[in-house]
């Protein structure tokens, strides 16, 4: 299956989403999936990354062919348009991730000076374990300990240090290739900034050191904001925890006043969390009717209250105009990143209200409630309040909740898996030396509708956990698995023998949820622990990545840091590169010598998997370690 099978109808691998997308239909509502037909043919120039508007004197294009035009006015030719256009969806991922983490900094700072109601320092020690990286005395109290690493954190992302703390966890020898290379990031905003001057007209115009600077604004953020997002993220609202929990559109109530959280930062749906359990709201909703008050998830919001309270999700990036389409949503509530502009729109449609929070993210139409940490618990009793009160205006007529929920088990931040193993990464360790576990992969990001909405996640997880592969996810891609049924401990039933015991043996499933996409550096953190405890470099790892559906520059940034960080990553879908045969192997093959890993793509999840597979296999063998 291909974007050719979106467009003869074949859109999705889910019934819910396939039973809303008829209802939309039949309402003569519009969807993501009409306006990618409405698109077609899209820009070849575009996709090859063969177009440029970074100066008014273009637009330009370069002929694919050699019949028309092979440089821009300003002279710069395929390899340096296409390196441009790449490095400056890395920089724009990284800022997006990065900025996360500086807003979870800040509401830090503010509870620390006891300025952020509602908020609080939750999970202690790990407060203490994150301080003691940044040099902070063990002996102050929580608070001065919390403010103290606030403003260390903060100074990660200016040009005072010259380094990242968080690049400490890896070993010496990664951090040697990175200096050799000159892409050791110095400072978060500072690799960022850099990448956009570069890219203006008439600086940097040499391909490879353009992308040698978009890997260290991606490594900027994988060890830089998005490891502090994580980080900070866990000791504020407690560090995830395995926790049963149900996923896909029929977790919305019929019967109860539905909120959906949307997003990717927990600032304030962790807010609206605990209004929902407000006494006073919850005899108001059954005044009114209503038997309670349930809130789920979509794309990453959903999966940071998912992680840490079980709240449930109803479904990740493709799904979210659907969950509109139910007519049994009273308010959707979001912060930031992912969030289609169509969401007004199709909530006008119905009774649903549409509320945004951060005055970086405003929607015309949409109710604006500016969030600040000083003001978030006020902000989230006034969402859920409003969403109470708009129950009485709900059109039975027009409710529809196609499924019925599915089990997951989630919360598999690297503690729980660690604690889980008996206390040390050992047992895991032991399992991958035995053969019982061949390797690791995580399999991360979006959905494109592109490409049948969780085709490729599904396929390309399903094969490799038979393959006695363990899989790691996060973001949209730990949603379709969870739909999937991979996520309940008999999924291991799905797995090879030897990863199958492995599961049996520790009660958890084949394919552990470690979070939201800013949570993938729990997986690169995690393979850092692994190399440190065998004495090697990530690179020689059994382990590998992929993001089969991948859409957004979040991915691009993600992807060029687990790359430069030694893990082997295939796309699903091809980033705009192919306009370039120099940077396009570059990336397929010419990292390789100097980072130890590349990139592949492959869109068939069977082929995906193959390559996976053979790659693991490698790696086991170059170990010494048996090999099938």
């Amino acid at each position: 299956m291909d974007h050719q099978d979106t467009q003869k109808g074949n859109i999705s691998i889910q019934p819910d989403t396939l039973a809303l997308k008829e209802k939309a239909r039949q309402e003569g509502l519009e969807t993501v999936w009409d306006r990618f037909d409405a698109q077609q043919p899209q820009c070849g120039f575009c996709d090859l990354g063969l177009s440029c508007r970074i100066c008014v004197m273009g637009p330009c294009r370069i002929d694919p062919f050699g019949e028309g035009p092979q440089r821009g006015i300003c002279g710069a030719d395929a390899d340096i348009m296409v390196a441009r256009n790449l490095a400056r969806m890395v920089a724009a991922g990284a800022a997006s991730h990065s900025d996360h983490g500086r807003d979870l900094v800040e509401t830090l700072l503010a509870v620390a000076e006891g300025k952020a109601p509602g908020y609080k320092l939750t999970d202690l020690e790990k407060l203490s374990r994150v301080a003691a990286e940044f040099g902070v005395a063990a002996d102050l109290p929580p608070a001065a300990q919390a403010k103290e690493l606030a403003l260390a954190l903060m100074e990660e992302y200016g040009i005072k240090k010259g380094y990242l703390q968080f690049t400490k966890r890896l070993p010496a020898a990664r951090l040697e290739r990175w200096q050799k290379l000159g892409i050791a990031p110095r400072g978060i905003d500072w690799e960022i900034s850099e990448m956009l001057h570069r890219t203006h007209m008439g600086v940097d115009n040499d391909a490879v050191n353009i992308l040698l600077q978009a890997l260290r604004a991606a490594l900027a953020d994988g060890w830089g904001g998005s490891m502090i997002a994580t980080e900070v993220s866990d000791i504020l609202f407690g560090t995830p925890q395995p926790i049963a929990s149900q996923v896909n559109i029929g977790v919305l109530k019929p019967d109860q006043v539905n909120i959906l959280l949307h997003g990717h930062s927990p600032l304030v749906s962790e807010m609206v969390a605990q209004a929902a359990q407000d006494p006073a709201l919850l005899k108001r909703a059954k005044d009114l009717g209503a038997q309670g008050i349930n809130l789920a998830g979509l794309c990453c919001t959903g999966n940071e209250v998912l992680m840490r309270k079980g709240i449930p999700m109803a479904g990740n990036h493709l799904v979210q105009e659907l969950a509109l389409v139910t007519g049994a949503v009273e308010a959707m509530v979001v912060d930031y990143q992912c969030i289609m502009p169509s969401l007004p729109d199709l909530a006008a449609c119905y009774h649903t209200l549409f509320f945004t929070t951060y005055d970086k993210a405003k929607f015309p139409k949409a109710r604006h409630l500016s969030f600040s940490p000083e003001n978030g618990a006020a902000l989230g009793r006034e969402v859920v309040s409003q969403a109470v009160e708009n129950f009485a205006r709900r059109d039975l007529k027009r409710v529809s909740i196609p499924a019925a929920p599915q089990a997951q088990v989630t919360g598999f931040s690297i503690e729980a898996i660690v604690a889980a193993l008996g206390g040390s990464p050992g047992p895991l360790l032991d399992a991958v030396k035995a053969g019982q576990i061949r390797g690791a992969v995580g399999v991360v990001g979006c959905n494109n509708p592109k490409i049948p909405q969780d085709y490729g996640h599904v396929n390309l997880t399903k094969a490799l956990i038979a393959a006695d592969i363990l899989v790691l996810d996060t973001g949209c891609a730990a949603v379709a698995h969870a739909k999937a049924g991979f996520k309940e401990p008999q999924a291991a039933e799905l797995a090879g023998p030897g990863l199958k015991a492995v599961c049996q043996a520790l009660g958890i499933p084949p394919v552990l949820h470690m979070g939201s996409c800013v949570d993938n550096t729990r997986i690169i953190n995690l393979c850092a622990v692994l190399a440190g405890a065998l004495g090697v470099d990530l690179d020689m790892l059994p382990v590998a990545a992929a993001a089969p559906e991948w859409y957004s520059e979040k991915a691009v940034t993600i992807a060029c840091y687990a790359v430069a960080s030694g893990i082997y990553t295939v796309l699903g879908v091809a980033p705009p590169v192919l306009g370039s045969a120099a940077v396009t192997d570059l990336l397929l093959n010419g990292l390789e010598a100097h980072l130890g890993a590349k990139f592949a793509v492959e869109p068939d999840p069977g082929k995906a998997a193959a390559l996976i597979i053979s790659h693991v296999e490698g790696k086991r063998r170059a170990l010494g370690l048996d090999a099938r």
